[in-house]
């Protein structure tokens, strides 16, 4: 048995799984998170702002030397879509190193659609002929149509729930004129590939990252958060429109207090669960299961390459 890390870093949030291994399997898993937002303001200025640069690699440096007193044997790190349409991505990535000793790899979209895929595939069992997964990142969403052994395509959209909020949402609660505009944002950005992606005939929907898994907190009033009740929790298109429209109707100090949504991501939900339903919508998908299992247990497959 190996124990081993791994460590994303997500346009809102940085993460930490430790895990003990066994060949491909997974013996233990715990996960940790810091709200970090290396992201904010990136879709407008191109640059991590140099409060987010420290910011970030503080916490990194936590992370890292949580990882090492733990025991863990390797440490993997990714970096997602805020890192890499940053000019000073690379630089944040150098500092980053200089301060810990270890290199954080900046991947592509398509690279990160195949680890959140790969990470699917080790936590969830009985899987249908075509199935697709849905990561919807603080930058980007990744939509990836498979089945048990490959990914028959994947592709990486700009539209994320940090990004189109900074893009499109300025009302506080959100006005319907506002949220229409957000829905026809993503419906444009989506066209580009649905037809495509359509022509697979995906017979299920699952959901990973931080905005598939707060729908399955916020549904059950989870508090505290509790991965095993929302690792496959199903949800259907109908309830998840209904707990965005309760959402929608709260001034942000509200949704703050909601039980299952964590105070630091109220302000990014409504962008999130917006783009949920309306690939939903457009995939004519009725239900979402919600997968605990990711991109970070994704990376630790082959040395997550």
């Amino acid at each position: 048995m190996k124990k081993v890390a791994a460590i994303d870093i997500g346009t809102n949030s940085m993460r930490l799984l430790l895990a003990e291994q066994e060949g491909e399997r997974l013996t233990y898993r715990h996960k940790e998170l810091n709200t970090t937002r290396i992201g904010r303001s990136v879709d407008s200025n191109k640059r991590i702002s140099q409060e987010g640069i420290e910011t970030n690699i503080e916490a990194f440096a936590q992370f890292i030397k949580t990882a090492r007193a733990w025991g863990a044997e390797e440490i993997e790190a990714i970096a997602t879509s805020a890192v890499r349409d940053a000019a000073n991505g690379r630089d944040f990535v150098e500092a980053a190193y200089q301060e810990t000793g270890v290199q954080i790899r900046i991947i592509t979209g398509e690279e990160e659609a195949l680890l959140g895929y790969k990470g699917v595939l080790k936590g969830v069992d009985g899987l249908p002929e075509r199935l697709m997964v849905v990561d919807i990142g603080g930058g980007s969403t990744e939509l990836i149509v498979g089945d048990e052994s490959k990914i028959l395509k994947g592709v990486s959209l700009n539209m994320g729930s940090v990004r189109l909020t900074e893009r499109v949402i300025d009302s506080d609660p959100i006005a319907p004129q506002e949220h229409q505009r957000l829905v026809q944002e993503i419906q444009a950005i989506l066209s580009e590939e649905l037809e495509g992606l359509k022509a697979l005939r995906p017979s299920m929907l699952i959901g990973i990252g931080g905005t598939a898994t707060t729908i399955a907190a916020i549904h059950q009033a989870l508090e505290p958060y509790d991965p095993d009740k929302v690792h496959q929790y199903r949800l259907t298109l109908e309830e998840i429109k209904a707990l965005l429209n309760r959402l929608m109707m709260m001034p942000l100090a509200a949704r703050r207090t909601v039980k299952g949504l964590h105070p630091q991501r109220a302000d990014i939900i409504i962008a999130g669960i917006t783009i949920m339903t309306t690939v939903m919508t457009a995939f004519g998908i009725a239900a979402l299961d919600v997968s605990e299992y990711d991109n970070l247990e994704g990376m630790l497959s082959s040395g997550g390459k």
